[in-house]
């Protein structure tokens, strides 16, 4: 086991850009909703940077580039009702796992660490795709960003997490992809690991200066 994980009894994950490349399927929800509304459609590397801040910031994003300025109130709540249809009808048709997730959480899981999910993905997609990867069997706890008030970059899920599975913040480590997890997992007192294949919103995750970057979740591990 890595060096960063002595004295801790938790790890929580962030999910798109850390565990699953869910860009392809998020692509696919963007460009359907859009061209609902007649309006241009971008490419996946378009949405890649725009993935993060959970849903509704992803299609007020989309709607943004689109139009070229910020969309009204109404038009937000309907592309957001067709995007979460569009995306709820197939969340993993092209989503895949990283190399080393299921052997690195396997691990961990063996090693007595107590494991949770803190997304900012609504929490209403997350079973199923745990499911569909079959990794849902290693996590105690999983946390929307639709579940409480708010959502990374706050530390609120963090520390949520760590109450309800009864640890210190000074015992748990956040691993992520994007400044979000880095600065919500500095601001909860939390270690902080950073993968950089993830979605960053174009920065490289250095910048956000978290405690160690692995190129793989199987370096935690091994």
């Amino acid at each position: 086991m890595h060096s960063i994980l002595t004295g801790k009894r938790l790890v929580a994950f962030d999910l798109d850009g850390t565990l699953v490349d869910s860009v392809p399927d998020l692509a696919v929800a963007v460009q359907k909703t859009l061209g609902e509304l007649n309006l241009p459609t971008p490419d996946g590397v378009q949405v890649r940077d725009w993935v993060g801040n959970g849903a509704p910031i992803l299609v007020e994003r989309a709607l943004t580039w689109a139009l070229g300025r910020s969309p009204e109130e109404v038009l937000q709540a309907r592309a957001f009702d067709a995007f979460m249809a569009y995306y709820g009808a197939a969340p993993n048709a092209l989503t895949t796992l990283y190399p080393g997730v299921k052997t690195a959480l396997e691990a961990l899981h063996g090693a007595g660490f107590t494991l949770v999910l803190i997304t900012n993905k609504p929490e209403r997609f997350i079973v199923p795709i745990l499911d569909h990867f079959g990794i849902r069997q290693w996590f105690t706890l999983w946390v929307g960003g639709d579940t409480l008030a708010e959502k990374k970059p706050s530390p609120l899920p963090l520390l949520h997490a760590a109450q309800a599975c009864q640890f210190l913040p000074s015992e748990c480590l956040m691993v992520g992809d994007s400044r979000h997890d880095i600065a919500a997992g500095k601001a909860a007192g939390f270690a902080t690991l950073a993968l950089p294949y993830g979605y960053n919103h174009g920065d490289p995750i250095e910048l956000s200066q978290p405690d160690c970057v692995m190129a793989s979740l199987l370096a935690l591990v091994t």
